[in-house]
């Protein structure tokens, strides 16, 4: 599975925990209409398709929505079809170049949007959003950057926050007197502590590739801030040289070398829910992944829910970056071609303003268990079955002055696949710090 499904397809803290699905599960259906409260479409009526990659409660969730617009929205009718997600992503390759996406799509924004934005195939949505500042200020700013190029905004978030931050073993940190690390001195400390417990002090799914990228994400910004990664953003010869960069790399080497993962983290699968499995079973102190690894342990083992605790990433003494900033996949996003003709823009535009995380579609979301990327919903949070938990990754969202998307989905595609694969070959010694930087910045000029 590439990273991109694992996004698209994060299972909520209820629907992990309802239906046992993990954070791989897509819908295996090619296609599915919503369920339309008054029969089937006038012929008079103008067709609109949403194209989304949810699957189980989530899909259910998506289609309500789409009944209410239908319901409220005579003139139209609007059909969901969903997809699993690797196929999703050649389709809409395809379907955006041909001018045949649909009305209404589901993306991940940075790169990959950014690509059929210079096309001048996706619709920008600022003049919309500035005539209807209610709508405009419905979303957290931290999510925004992924969807906004050059001040220009062409998506809108629709789903699931979905933060990184680490996880860890209540019942080890109080056995032994310890308390969630706040720096990397503390985590440094801590790595060699359960070392010597024999205890794996992190456990890490390093054959996936991709969760050794939150790490690098990590450490670049709290040494440096966003720079480093804007100049990348931005192809700027040799910016994968920046000492940043070059520095973090080498903190990773070090935890590899300390053994702060587990032996043979190589060949221990994310996807597959393994690394989840050596923190539930007490194998592994501490485990760092995205907001879908509740879910993922919720659904796995809810006993251990009882002994489960999180944190931020700590910061980089010295660090030029914020400590409060987030890495993770700020949301998903809908977006709408500018193909289009006039009259189904007006409709796909109304759907996202009226139906799309309006009242009735943050309360559907929440009660699967979902924290979409909204203001204002506190106090909803806190009458949720799993509120601890999604009111501190909502306040890592809310909170954080910079959402940085994962890196692998705001680089254009090939280069976030490269960025994955370099980082494994890095890891586990077979690529060194100049080969990773000099293979990286081979892509700043192309």
């Amino acid at each position: 599975m590439v990273r991109a499904s694992r996004k698209v397809a994060m299972a909520g803290l209820a629907v992990a925990a309802t239906i046992g699905v993990t954070a791989c599960g897509t819908s295996s259906q090619p296609g599915t209409n919503a369920t339309q409260p008054s029969g089937s479409a006038s012929a008079k009526q103008i067709q609109l398709t949403l194209w989304n990659v949810d699957s189980g409660l989530a899909e259910q969730v998506d289609n309500k929505a789409i009944a209410r617009f239908n319901a409220t929205h005579p003139g139209y009718h609007m059909t969901g079809e969903y997809f699993e997600s690797t196929p999703y992503l050649q389709k809409l390759q395809i379907a955006m170049g041909a001018h045949q996406a649909a009305d209404v799509f589901s993306n991940w924004g940075g790169g990959r949007l950014y690509t059929f934005i210079k096309a001048g195939d996706v619709l920008d949505l600022t003049p919309y959003l500035k005539a209807d500042p209610s709508w405009a200020n419905r979303f957290l700013p931290s999510v925004m950057k992924s969807i906004t190029f050059n001040g220009h905004v062409y998506g809108v978030p629709y789903g699931n926050l979905q933060p990184v931050n680490f996880f860890y073993n209540k019942q080890l940190f109080s056995e032994y007197h310890l308390t969630p690390p706040k720096t990397w001195t503390q985590l440094i400390s801590d790595i060699q502590f359960f070392k010597s417990k024999g205890i794996i002090p992190i456990s890490l799914g390093g054959q996936d590739n991709w969760p050794d990228l939150m790490y690098f994400e990590y450490l670049v910004d709290r040494l440096g801030g966003q720079q480093p990664f804007n100049n990348i953003m931005e192809n700027k010869p040799g910016s994968w040289s920046n000492p940043v960069i070059t520095k973090a790399l080498n903190m990773m080497k070090q935890l590899v070398n300390m053994g702060a993962f587990e032996p043979g983290f190589s060949s221990i699968g994310s996807n597959n829910g393994s690394d989840a499995a050596l923190l539930y079973s007490g194998k592994a102190a501490m485990w760092l992944m995205g907001s879908w690894g509740y879910g993922t342990i919720a659904s796995d083992d809810s006993a251990f829910l009882k002994n489960l605790g999180w944190f931020p990433f700590p910061s980089v003494p010295g660090g030029k970056g914020n400590p409060n900033d987030v890495c993770g996949n700020p949301s998903d996003f809908y977006s709408i071609p500018s193909y289009d003709s006039a009259a189904k823009i007006k409709g796909a535009l109304a759907f996202l303003k009226d139906d799309n995380l309006d009242a009735k579609n943050v309360s559907d979301l929440l009660q699967i268990g979902y924290v979409p990327a909204v203001k204002g919903i506190e106090s909803e949070l806190k009458k949720q079955k799993d509120s601890a938990y999604e009111t501190f990754y909502y306040n890592l969202a809310k909170n954080a002055p910079y959402f940085q998307q994962s890196w692998d989905t705001a680089l254009p595609t090939a280069e976030g696949n490269e960025l994955d694969t370099d980082l494994g070959k890095f890891m586990v010694g077979q690529m060194s710090v100049a080969q990773f930087e000099a293979d990286m910045n081979s892509y700043l000029t192309k």
